[in-house]
């Protein structure tokens, strides 16, 4: 039997016993859990981690593996986008730690690369906010989490709802100020900490008649915890919402972010054990401008129907310059010239613009409610890369070069796609929810990829790479109590072909003219829900199949070459599990008094199969892709004090693809060793608008690192931050 027709059976096995152990109950009541105005998700709860209800505005999420993550109730640092701490309770997700400003998140899960979030489709208030997310889906720019309402976070089937992924979706919900119901309000966090942080965040908002409003600053520094690793952020964020009717609205908002970091390169093993915090690196400079405008209109046209358009852009600016080569190369003073070596600039810019448009509507079939949510998008991008320019002996942050650019390079890409997802209520129990998603991409690349030894140009090949296909899934959820549900969902998903791929310099490499997008699937298995209201969980099992990833081969001849196509597949299966007590509520009866406690744990199996094409990897480890990921945590609180101490344990993992397990002697790879680092963060709110919070990150100073880098920010092993801390006060007035 394939391992499709094992999953089913399974699905309908699970569904069988689950029915034989449900209490009968009336069929007259039909429990549909929805949410029209995504404003409104989470806001009222006390948690920080909730189940997504099966309807949220246009979207669906019945079936789907899914977590809300509201960040006025998370009891870590947001400040420095401690993401370890505001995704405790989501299990299996990888973290790359590494950045002291928290702007660089890079997470992951099932055995995928967490650079820079690459492997999920990024989002800000349901629209792209990564460099591309076809060619070159890095995100480079994540909004600061003290502005951010809440997290959605969807595995697996979302695939069909937000397009090229395979790790999920992640959509940062920004504040808005629509809880706000007077003209004026002023909200401020004040921030201060170890290694010079400052963290100042102040925003008003209101509403007036058919008008609210909502805007903020914010405005971030510090020297960082290592050596030559400073930067600031300043970043300002405006929305305005005119309500033309009760059922039609249309929002304006736009946000500008600037940071700039110094980066102070990676270190050997050795150095690492010698002092964590030493650089070799001050020359190294990081910046990053990004601007996305929206407009957004919703309109409900019936009691059954909403529509909902966003038209969107993403204009960012991404330059670097540094002395890029290896660690075990000095960055010092030439004698012969007196000065520092000619640094390396590189400058990028992203012009991406698109347009999605959904709509949901509920329609009756026999005496069943059912629902429907469809749509469009049209997607447009264009990065310009200019690369390996000659910089400045500088030290300071200077992007002028001498004569042009070797790389000058221009990408496009676009998109069209349309998909529906709908649910089928076959009882007030049971749902099956199917989905469709057509795709038609385009990618393309162009310009000049360097010089020749001679002084000629390397034009890039001519590469254009037109495709279309589609995407199908099915989901289903059964109903055990009215909190518990038993859900399954198999879903197709793809990875586009990347810029990198089509930017073969013709001297060496060749792209395979056959050369196609990644594509496979996911399967999730699961039970979920809560108990009263003193336990929630959520357990499941995980199945996800990644074929015709992308490498390159070495094809022998006269002369031999480097082939850039489809080198085989690799299968993550495993166990995402998360749990959560109360004692007080579950055997006590104190109004003032609450304690709580959780854990979270990911098992994950990742590994290279048998037809890989390329020898040396074949049955292999997936690099990046630690087989335990474990995270638990207790808060104890009276009255307005609550005190909470987190674990977070990651096993080791691999580097390279070859399983190399000693480090190199540049540190490029070898096996990234597990740890474990505990945080402790106490909040007390004197009244509803006045605030107080503390805390200490990696509180026994473990000294650790999450990643290898063969190149930029690196090369060599990034060292994690030691022991930092934390104060801040915060009013609404």
């Amino acid at each position: 039997m394939s391992k499709r027709g094992i999953f089913l059976s399974l699905m309908i096995l699970v569904l069988n016993v689950a029915d034989a152990q449900t209490k009968k109950e009336s069929n007259d009541t039909l429990h549909i859990r929805s949410l029209p105005d995504v404003t409104v998700v989470g806001r009222n709860s006390k948690s920080d981690y909730q189940q997504m209800p099966e309807i949220v505005g246009t979207n669906i999420y019945a079936g789907k593996k899914n977590a809300l993550i509201v960040l006025d109730n998370v009891q870590g640092n947001v400040v420095t986008n401690n993401m370890r701490q505001v995704l405790a309770k989501v299990p299996g997700i990888h973290i790359w730690e590494s950045d002291p400003s928290g702007i660089q998140i890079g997470i992951a899960a099932r055995g995928l690369s967490p650079n820079r979030s690459w492997e999920f489709n990024v989002r800000q208030n349901g629209y792209d906010i990564a460099a591309d997310p076809f060619g070159y889906p890095e995100a480079y720019y994540n909004p600061q989490l003290q502005a951010v309402q809440r997290i959605e976070i969807v595995r697996g089937q979302g695939s069909l709802q937000y397009g090229p992924q395979f790790g999920g979706l992640i959509n940062y919900i920004l504040r808005n100020g629509s809880e706000i119901n007077k003209p004026f309000e002023f909200e401020t966090q004040q921030t201060v900490g170890s290694k010079g942080l400052f963290n100042s965040y102040n925003a008003i908002g209101g509403k007036k008649g058919k008008v609210h409003y909502y805007t903020f600053f914010d405005h971030r520094n510090g020297d960082g915890w290592r050596e030559n690793s400073r930067y600031f952020t300043n970043a300002g964020y405006g929305t305005v919402t005119y309500n033309f009717t009760t059922k039609f609205s249309l929002t304006a908002e736009v946000m500008r972010s600037h940071i700039r970091s110094q980066q102070p390169g990676g270190l050997t093993d050795a150095q690492i054990k010698q002092d964590a915090q030493q650089s070799f690196r001050s020359r190294n400079w990081f910046d990053i401008t990004w601007t996305t405008p929206a407009l957004i209109a919703n309109y409900k046209i019936n009691e059954n129907t909403r529509w909902n358009t966003k038209l969107f852009g993403t204009i960012g600016d991404r330059n670097s310059v540094g002395f890029l080569q290896s660690i075990t190369t000095k960055d010092s003073i030439n004698p012969a010239t007196l000065s520092y070596n000619n640094r390396v600039v590189n400058l990028d810019q992203y012009r991406n613009y698109g347009l999605e448009s959904r709509f949901i509507t509920d329609y009756h079939f026999g005496k069943m409610k059912n629902t429907l949510s469809g749509g469009i998008r049209l997607y447009t991008g264009t990065t310009t890369r200019q690369a390996d320019g000659k910089g400045t002996t500088g030290t300071g942050y200077d992007v002028t070069v001498t004569g042009n650019y070797p790389r000058d390079i221009t990408f496009k890409s676009s998109n069209v796609a349309a998909f529906a997802e709908n649910i089928f209520r076959i009882n007030d129990k049971f749902l099956i929810i199917p989905g469709i998603r057509y795709e038609w991409l385009e990618g393309s690349s162009s310009g000049r990829n360097g010089y020749t030894s001679g002084g000629a140009e390397i034009i890039l090949q001519n590469i254009t790479r037109g495709r279309s296909f589609v995407l199908a899934g099915i989901g289903t959820e059964y109903h055990i109590t009215k909190a518990t549900e038993v859900y399954a969902n198999i879903s197709q998903a793809y990875r586009p072909i990347q810029f990198a791929n089509l930017q073969a310099p013709p001297t060496t490499d060749v792209v395979d003219p056959d050369l196609k997008d990644a594509k496979g699937y996911n399967i999730d298995l699961g039970y979920r829900g809560k108990v009263k209201n003193f336990l929630q969980f959520d357990v499941s099992g995980f199945y996800l199949q990644y074929d015709n990833r992308v490498g390159t081969i070495t094809v022998s001849g006269t002369p031999s070459y480097r082939l850039i196509t489809n080198v085989g597949s690799s299968t993550s299966k495993g166990f995402e599990g998360y749990v959560e007590f109360n004692p007080i509520r579950a055997f006590g009866k104190s109004k003032h008094a609450d304690l709580i406690i959780f854990g979270s744990y990911g098992y994950t199996d990742a590994k290279y199969s048998g037809d890989h094409k390329d020898a040396s990897t074949k049955g292999k480890k997936v690099e990046n892709a630690p087989t335990n990921i474990f995270r638990s945590g207790i808060t104890g609180g009276y009255k307005g004090f609550l005190l909470t101490a987190q674990v977070s344990s990651v096993g080791e993992t691999f580097s390279d693809a070859n399983n190399t397990v000693a480090a190199s002697a540049n540190g490029n790879t070898g096996l990234i060793p597990s740890y474990t680092v505990t945080d402790l963060t106490a909040t007390y709110k004197f009244s509803k608008g006045l605030n107080f919070k503390a805390g200490i990150n990696n509180l026994f100073d473990e000294r650790y690192f999450t990643r290898r880098a063969g190149g930029y920010p690196g090369p060599g092993a990034l060292p994690a931050d030691g022991r930092t801390f934390f104060i801040s006060i915060g009013a609404k007035l």
